[in-house]
């Protein structure tokens, strides 16, 4: 039931990165193909009817983190407090500006809500890979398994890599969501920097595969499972190319999904089976089979039975709002 815990904690992060990376990708590129205020608002309404309940996936995944693993839990947010409390504030910045945006007809006001969209959204996603990062080379913890490093810590040159890796990739994302979902100059503007985009993605995750490989001298404990991810990365990533080539928006957005999650899936199962790996190596981090809950079995049921219900209302909005929005 730990293992089974352990992957549904990866289905549902990887749930929201799909979903919420849109939104997130979209606010990254919206300055540079949306150009004028209209497209820029049009840019807004594209993920309008979605990012809110997108949002929810990621306090989601953080409640069925304290019901199922509540050592984890509790070593992860008490010794990341401050970047936690960033992070919130970059959440209420980037909600604030898509609600408020459209309050006033003024320039600045609607430059000043641009700037707060854009500028949190980057950061956010920033600050997501850098988690990821240090995530993947481990954290010093002590013999109760809280974290004893510093906020500089966490910025190690591995873990903004991948930082910088997530900010490629999800904007490669948001860029096909936009032009599956606007018509107009800003989405012939994605279609005409997308492969260049691409090109981006492909040369910082081979440059983060490579840094995974030198920093753990292998990809995960489970060799065949490690390379069969990286080679349905590759894959998703041709598939990406071909798609944009043969103009299917929808193709491309998919095949960018698909890239995303088997990224996500590659990274689970490098530090399988620790929710929080020790750094350095060689000590004992916090585990799925140590930190697991009295209540495993009943906490992961009400999970299984909240999901089914979310993904009905997530099929039900897109049916009714899927629509493409007009600059």
């Amino acid at each position: 039931m730990s293992v089974a815990g352990f992957w549904l904690l990866v289905f549902m992060l990887t749930v929201y990165v799909l979903l919420d990376g849109y939104d997130l990708g979209v606010a990254m590129i919206a300055p540079f193909v949306a150009r004028s205020d209209g497209e820029r608002a049009a840019a807004m309404r594209s993920i309008g009817p979605f990012w809110n309940g997108n949002e929810v996936w990621l306090i989601s995944t953080a409640a069925v983190l304290f019901a199922l693993f509540p050592q984890a839990y509790a070593s992860l947010f008490s010794g990341f407090y401050l970047p936690f409390m960033i992070v919130l504030w970059l959440l209420m910045l980037r909600g604030i500006s898509l609600e408020l945006r459209g309050h006033f007809p003024s320039r600045v006001w609607h430059d000043f809500w641009d700037a707060c969209f854009f500028i949190p959204s980057a950061l956010l996603v920033l600050l997501f890979g850098v988690a990821l990062g240090n995530l993947l080379r481990g954290l010093p913890l002590n013999n109760s398994g809280f974290f004893l490093g510093t906020f500089a810590f966490l910025l190690n040159p591995y873990a903004l890599l991948v930082g910088v890796f997530a900010v490629a990739a999800l904007g490669m994302h948001g860029a096909a969501f936009l032009m599956l979902r606007l018509r107009g100059a800003p989405s012939d503007r994605c279609a005409a920097a997308f492969v260049w985009m691409w090109g981006a993605v492909v040369l910082l995750y081979l440059a983060v595969t490579l840094s995974t490989f030198l920093l753990r001298g292998e990809l995960g404990g489970i060799h065949f499972f490690a390379t069969a991810m990286i080679a349905l990365s590759l894959a998703a990533l041709l598939a990406i190319l071909m798609a944009r080539a043969r103009n299917r928006d929808v193709a491309t957005f998919l095949a960018s999904a698909a890239f995303l999650a088997t990224l996500l899936v590659a990274a689970a199962g490098t530090i399988f089976p620790y929710l929080v790996p020790a750094y350095p190596g060689g000590r004992n981090g916090i585990s799925i089979y140590s930190a697991s809950s009295s209540g495993l079995t009943t906490a992961f049921v009400f999970t299984i039975v909240a999901l089914v219900a979310t993904i009905a209302y997530s099929a039900v909005v897109w049916r009714r709002v899927g629509r493409k929005v007009r600059v």
